[in-house]
């Protein structure tokens, strides 16, 4: 189920609303945790077990671990990590094996494998792995106790706002929440706007954007116009589609009565790559940071480690994304000038140059490095890189597909996008500013989206499939 479709909006959030304010307190979060697990099973029934058994197993896990000995505390950490990152591993790799034994073929065996091709990544498990995986680590590390209230946790495990991707949610942030609430009527109007802002930016402006990418991507040939206009196009659709993401269900959150974290703060205003991944996925980025980066030694071991260490974590993170060459060069270019800026940060060359400046090479960069993200093979992403140094491929004339990317809507679409990104202040703002006008705006900004919907149909977030 998608937040952006029919289905969504007119039936299954209206339920869960109406529902769960006319229920008592005491058992509003079994409510969200079977609207939650019909919203997780709406595709494929089947996948809600595969939640279940990541929830039943971080809680008697880490229920047992304050009381245990220390080998019995590994012990139950290490069941915890292979239960949960083996069931992911399996999932989000098996295609990878596929791929590799159908390269192998002919050699025995090869085609024992094939049918690996056929598993479907079930939705959000790249998410709530890591979110129910950060509990059972925080417990073992003492940082948190553990609940002994099992609706609770399944509760903080399949929230289904940010269940399909995201905010990583740890426990302690939401603990509270989950036993002590107390909804708000401000609470709930705010999290409407900014649930409609979300709403907009995937409807208004990253789906319109993705086509004009996929005309781009998809076509056989293409000139440097087009290819840097439908690249630009991507680099505002997977921002746009994310943070859309994001603010929806941060705002509905807000409406059950909980706070989740924010997930971007202006990524593209960034003046280095070390700031951009401070702004982009701020949940994940911090995930990494806490149980992969500073456990690998972090930034305490002098420059050359520190900048080692970084490379590993960002090919690691580029794994998370997929199994696939292009994600893992993905990350190794991102890893290998995060290390290059840590390396030459006492220089202080970065701060010789404007500010501005240094935020249009940042950007530059970041998009540059979206091909490889974007692109479904290193062939293709070489072809693409091809055609943004205007060498297009001679199959045959580019002159279609210019017509199709180089049009007057594409460039107001993508000026609009450059406007919402950098002009002023970030419009989730205007949600929470006090005006008599902001409501009449947002509800006419809402119809909008209702339209919109309409004519596009339902299409699914870019992290849906990650």
């Amino acid at each position: 189920m998608v937040f952006s479709t029919p289905i969504f909006l007119y039936g299954f959030l209206p339920l869960m609303l109406v529902v769960y304010y006319l229920l008592p307190r005491p058992v509003r979060n079994g409510w969200l945790v079977a609207g939650s697990y019909f919203f997780y099973g709406w595709g494929n029934p089947f996948y809600i077990l595969l939640l279940l058994f990541s929830t039943l197993l971080d809680f008697v896990c880490a229920l047992f671990i304050p009381s245990a000995g220390a080998r019995t505390r590994r012990l139950l950490l290490g069941a915890s990590l292979l239960g949960n990152l083996g069931v992911l591993a399996f999932f989000k790799y098996s295609g990878f094996l596929a791929r590799t034994a159908d390269d192998l073929a002919g050699l025995p065996g090869s085609d024992a494998l094939a049918w690996l091709g056929t598993i479907a990544l079930p939705l959000g498990i790249s998410f709530y792995t890591l979110q129910s995986l950060s509990y059972t680590i925080d417990v073992y590390r003492g940082e948190i106790r553990p609940t002994r209230r099992f609706l609770d946790f399944a509760t903080y495990a399949a929230f289904f706002p940010q269940l399909a991707a995201g905010p990583i949610v740890r426990y302690s942030q939401l603990e509270a929440d989950l036993r002590h609430r107390r909804e708000s009527r401000r609470q709930f109007a705010n999290g409407m706007g900014i649930f409609i802002i979300g709403l907009a930016k995937k409807l208004l402006l990253a789906n319109p954007c993705g086509a004009l990418a996929d005309q781009a991507f998809g076509a056989a040939e293409l000139d440097m116009p087009s290819a840097w206009i439908g690249l630009f196009a991507y680099s505002f659709q997977i921002y746009f589609d994310f943070s859309g993401y994001s603010e929806m269900a941060i705002g509905l959150g807000m409406m059950f009565g909980f706070t989740l974290p924010a997930n971007f703060r202006a990524p593209y205003r960034a003046t280095s790559l070390r700031d951009f991944w401070r702004r982009w996925h701020i949940t994940l980025g911090s995930w990494v940071r806490d149980y992969l980066y500073i456990p690998l030694g972090g930034n305490r071991s002098g420059r050359w480690r520190t900048a080692g260490n970084i490379i590993v974590v960002m090919a690691l993170f580029a794994l998370w994304h997929g199994a696939a060459w292009q994600f893992l060069i993905w990350g190794g270019v991102h890893g290998l000038l995060l290390a290059a800026e840590r390396l030459a940060r006492p220089l202080g060359l970065r701060k010789r140059l404007p500010t501005v400046l240094r935020a249009g090479l940042t950007f530059l960069v970041v998009t540059l490095a979206w091909v490889l993200f974007r692109a479904d093979s290193l062939g293709e992403a070489g072809r693409y890189y091809a055609s943004l140094m205007g060498d297009p491929a001679p199959e045959g004339p580019a002159w279609w597909t210019r017509q199709l990317v180089v049009g007057p809507e594409g460039l107001v679409l993508l000026l609009l996008a450059a406007l919402v990104t950098w002009g002023g202040h970030s419009p989730s703002r205007f949600v929470t500013e006090s005006s008599p006008v902001r409501w009449l705006g947002l509800t006419i900004l809402f119809w909008i989206c209702l339209i919109a919907m309409g004519i596009q149909g339902g299409t699914s977030f870019l992290y849906y499939f990650f």
